[in-house]
């Protein structure tokens, strides 16, 4: 490989589409062009972006700036994709806002995705509140992204390279991982995380060189873990000590090393972040991440859903000792096979569910799949809600409920509604 762009173009699939964002860059235009008018880190990654992301936003709003937050998927309601200091853009703003972008829509001939239309929305709503800085997560991939309409960002992160959405980001790593190398623009400065490897981190740092920037990689030779469990972590990096993660999960501390990283090189561009907010910052949580509903009885939800996803769920739980049903639906355009075979010994026993989502697989063939993985599973011939309210019903003492395998799963538990009304029936 000679540089970043030759090995682009190595590939059709790839090459053929690297001036994708003319569409999106046209709808920004009869906007007024708003991604120009604010400063931003760009977030890519298969998995971690969403942890990353709101740890990095917390730290930016503890540190005293206006920070914007775009998310992809929603969790619990539309609005919770664009925040700003955490507070969540309004019904009465989202209308007019939707408004106004449906009006410049409808003097264009292109179709444009839900995802475009809400970025479009987004952007115009920081500005209009005056961010200081946006922290934007990449919807999928990165170089194609419809968010990489922005302008070279204050910082661009990459979280991670692994299998996901290889029908269009490209079926080797080296493919996905230039896929997400595709955020790092001349006149930024990127953070890697240590977690990416090999070729894949080749691709990475030979597309900061194009672009004249040495990619800063934690160095987790710096990492000391305290104490780590459902629960979080605590963990010295460096010269910091007992720096607090509350999302579970020794994964995390990959994610908090990068939001350090960043946070070190946004210093070093003029902003003011003091270690406190960092402090702040790094014990962010958001919904389906090791997200537990309930401490006992113990009721977990995660929504990774694909291998490497699932493999962190894995050793999360492997941790914990006491007997675990996992309630668990995945999509039928993910790896399931490769799926069932990290968590197939995660829990004692499985329940599979369908339904949440159109494309959800079927409850059967999962727990077949899983069967051949070596887990006791049965597909359950109830809704997701009636299964996991049915499954909290027979815990016993000291045993706990996992529900995970897919982010469209998780959204339907993740405000601890209906576990809430189950364990007040029990």
């Amino acid at each position: 490989m000679n540089s970043y762009r030759d090995f682009v173009n190595s590939f059709s699939k790839l090459g053929k589409r690297v001036s994708g964002l003319s569409r999106i860059e046209r709808l920004m235009a009869a906007l007024g062009d708003p991604q120009k008018k604010f400063r931003a880190v760009h977030i890519a990654g298969t998995n971690g972006k969403g942890s990353t992301a709101q740890m990095l936003a917390d730290t930016l709003t503890a540190a005293g700036y206006r920070t914007g937050l775009f998310t992809s998927p929603y969790i619990i309601r539309y609005n919770d994709r664009i925040r700003i200091d955490g507070r969540e853009v309004t019904d009465s703003e989202l209308d007019l806002l939707a408004q106004e972008v449906s009006e410049a829509v409808s003097g264009m001939d292109e179709g444009f995705s839900q995802f475009e239309i809400t970025q479009a929305i987004a952007f115009l709503h920081y500005v209009r509140e005056g961010c200081d800085i946006v922290v934007t997560e990449a919807g999928l991939g990165g170089l194609l992204d419809s968010t990489n309409v922005i302008p070279p960002p204050e910082c661009a992160v990459i979280t991670s390279i692994a299998y996901d959405h290889t029908a269009i980001l490209g079926e080797t790593l080296e493919e996905i991982a230039a896929q997400k190398a595709g955020i790092i623009k001349r006149g930024s400065a990127v953070v890697c995380s240590a977690s990416v490897t090999g070729a894949a981190r080749d691709i990475i740092t030979a597309r900061a060189q194009e672009c004249g920037i040495q990619a800063v990689i934690p160095d987790m030779s710096a990492v000391t873990v305290r104490e780590s469990g459902i629960g979080g972590t605590v963990f010295d990096y460096g010269e910091m000590k007992g720096l607090t993660l509350r999302m579970g999960g020794r994964h995390q501390i990959y994610n908090a090393a990068a939001v350090t990283e960043a946070v070190s090189v946004l210093r070093g561009r003029g902003y003011d972040i003091p270690e406190s907010a960092l402090r702040r910052g790094l014990e962010a949580q958001i919904p389906a991440r090791v997200q537990i509903l309930s401490r006992e009885p113990l009721i977990i939800l995660d929504g990774g859903h694909n291998p490497e996803g699932v493999a962190a769920l894995s050793a999360v739980l492997s941790g914990e000792r006491r007997k675990k049903c996992a309630v668990i639906g995945m999509l039928s355009d993910k790896d399931s096979s490769e799926a069932a075979r990290l968590i197939a010994k995660a829990a004692d026993r499985f329940v599979c569910v369908d339904g949440f989502a159109p494309n959800a697989r079927d409850a059967c063939e999962l727990a077949e799949i899983l069967t051949a993985a070596g887990a006791p599973a049965e597909g359950s011939a109830f809704s997701a809600e009636e299964t996991v309210r049915r499954e909290i019903r027979k815990l016993k003492s000291g045993e706990a409920l996992v529900i995970c395998g897919s982010l469209y799963l998780a959204a339907l538990f993740a405000d601890g509604r209906i576990v809430g009304e189950e364990l007040k029936q029990g």
